[in-house]
């Protein structure tokens, strides 16, 4: 198995536990607010727990609500509510999906390019003989390097 598959392959199997999480959001005052205040924790309470002025913890809590926190530091105030932060990207669709789609695109802009020229030119082969050039270069790009798909 070439290097691409294998990478494709493993990354694949990585992301699948994460597929339950499709789709699903965050508390609406973020992770941080919502489990400090199930564990009825103050934010003054929970600032001493983290070695920050309770300030800054609300500070963190409103830009982890917003998007706007930083890895690290959602995984230090993570750990001074006894949490684990896990990170990942959930595809929307699977990788395999993606690369194919990708050369499907690839393929009918380069098919169908040579397919309009020959048109204007009156000579538009056939559309069985288009969906077999379509076929059989999209399996090209997909046998080839697939960084020669995002170009």
């Amino acid at each position: 198995m070439d290097t691409q598959k294998l990478r494709l392959e493993q990354t694949s199997r990585m992301l699948a536990s994460f597929e339950p999480l499709r789709g699903k959001k965050a508390p609406p005052g973020g992770w941080l607010q919502a489990i400090r205040t199930a564990l009825g924790l103050t934010v003054r309470q929970q600032a001493l727990r983290a070695g920050i002025a309770g300030p800054t913890l609300h500070k963190a809590e409103k830009a982890e609500a917003e998007e706007r926190i930083t890895v690290a530091q959602l995984r230090k105030l993570a750990a001074a509510l006894d949490c684990e932060l896990v990170y990942g990207l959930v595809p929307r669709q699977s990788l395999q999906e993606t690369l194919e789609a990708q050369a499907d695109r690839v393929a009918k802009a380069e098919v169908l390019g040579v397919t309009h020229t020959m048109s204007l030119e009156q000579q538009r082969p056939s559309d069985a003989f288009v969906a077999a050039q379509l076929a059989d270069r999209r399996e090209q790009l997909i046998a080839g390097n697939w960084s020669k798909l995002w170009r």
